[in-house]
């Protein structure tokens, strides 16, 4: 073989294997909803660098020529099972349901996956997605895009390093998911037990109450009240107030509703060095100068309080959100990056969706530490009997 030869075989092959060796993710998403369409223009556009978008399934079939007409080399696949023959790492943009036994298939066909948010309906299905993922090896992550969100990363920040010492009082009064009833008249599943497993707290609460955990942990226990449909005609809860007990002596409230206007969304984190709250998409830290337990040992005057600063707290700009989950995680599957929102960590956010239910359905406050994934499922199937029978 002749020395050029010899260089033109040499170049093709190392072709080849740079080719082989390309830091590529191929996503394939199942979903084409509002949802999924919006991802799959943020892989198409470039913006998420590592990974492209070679595959889609959907029973939306009506998406499906104007999706064509736009990304022409996308393959659009027949069936879910086909889809993952395909790809790398699936997006699971369904309702919310179907996300432990997409993510349980996946997972059993060698693939990475990222689920929409929330984790499933239930705990005890949830539960088995994530042993699913543990025994996979498979890169697990959740689109909880909040947890971008430099306000709340500061909040997390300042709580978990202590600047608010013990926790006395959490109180967040999110009202401002307001939803018209032609919101949930745009589909059948929005707002029912079998579609969704329920209202605000699994569609847009849930997002706050994953948020609520991640900044102060899990509460020990929950006690609810609800008002299904109270202002919409749909059978689910859009009205929740959860009085709620955490470890070290700490109580909570979260309020939230889908029927107010104007709404309010804010939070409240009491300390024994102050209190933090986080409005309007920025933090003021009420700093005590000392601490409370502390000035209350050595203070002899009645009426006294400890001196108390008024300081604002710094908040970056912007925030990656959605973007922000899918490059971190196409870099844990390439790299090795660490995730902020880790797939299993969907399960935290749901038990406490679904003891609020439980405790509302039994008018009474519902231990965490014992939670039964059998018992809410219980209620939950004879909800989803209850309202098939009532269409």
């Amino acid at each position: 073989m002749k020395e050029d030869e010899k260089e033109t075989v040499k170049s093709k092959s190392d072709e080849e294997e740079i080719i082989k060796t390309m830091d590529i993710v191929r996503y394939g998403i199942a979903g084409m909803g509002s949802i999924g369409m919006m991802h799959a223009d943020k892989l198409l556009s470039g913006s998420i660098p590592g990974g492209i978008l070679c595959a889609v399934c959907t029973g939306h079939t009506e998406k499906l020529q104007s999706f064509k007409e736009k990304y022409p080399d996308v393959r659009i696949c027949g069936s879910y099972r086909e889809m993952l023959s395909y790809v790398d790492a699936v997006l699971i943009a369904t309702p919310h349901p179907l996300h432990p036994q997409m993510a349980i298939e996946a997972f059993g066909a060698g693939k990475h996956v990222l689920i929409e948010k929330p984790a499933g309906a239930d705990t005890k299905h949830v539960r088995l997605m994530n042993k699913a993922a543990a025994d996979s090896g498979k890169v697990f992550a959740i689109m909880y895009n909040m947890r971008m969100n430099p306000l709340y990363k500061k909040v997390r920040e300042l709580v978990r390093s202590g600047e608010l010492g013990a926790l006395k009082r959490i109180t967040w009064l999110v009202t401002d998911w307001y939803r018209s009833q032609a919101y949930y008249d745009t589909g059948t599943w929005r707002a029912t037990w079998e579609g969704e497993g329920g209202g605000v707290l699994m569609n847009q609460a849930v997002h706050n109450l994953d948020l609520l955990q991640w900044i102060t942990g899990m509460p020990d226990s929950v006690q609810a009240f609800m008002q299904y449909g109270a202002g919409h005609n749909i059978q689910v809860e859009d009205d929740v107030t959860a009085y709620l007990q955490f470890p070290g002596g700490a109580t909570g409230l979260f309020v939230t509703a889908t029927h107010e206007v104007p709404g309010t969304n804010r939070l409240e984190i009491a300390g024994d060095r102050g209190k933090l709250v986080a409005e309007n998409n920025e933090i003021i830290f009420y700093r005590n100068r000392i601490s409370e337990r502390e000035f209350n040992i050595i203070n002899t005057d009645p009426f006294a309080k400890p001196e108390n600063w008024r300081c604002h707290v710094p908040v970056k700009e912007g925030g990656d959100g959605h973007a922000g989950i899918l490059r971190e995680f196409t870099d844990a599957i390439l790299y090795g990056k660490r995730l902020t929102a880790p797939g299993e960590d969907g399960i935290l956010g749901l038990t406490l969706a679904n003891a609020m239910y439980l405790s509302a359905a039994q008018g009474k406050q519902v231990d965490l530490k014992t939670w039964d994934d059998d018992e809410y499922y219980e209620l939950l199937r004879g909800r989803i009997e209850k309202e098939k029978y009532l269409k």
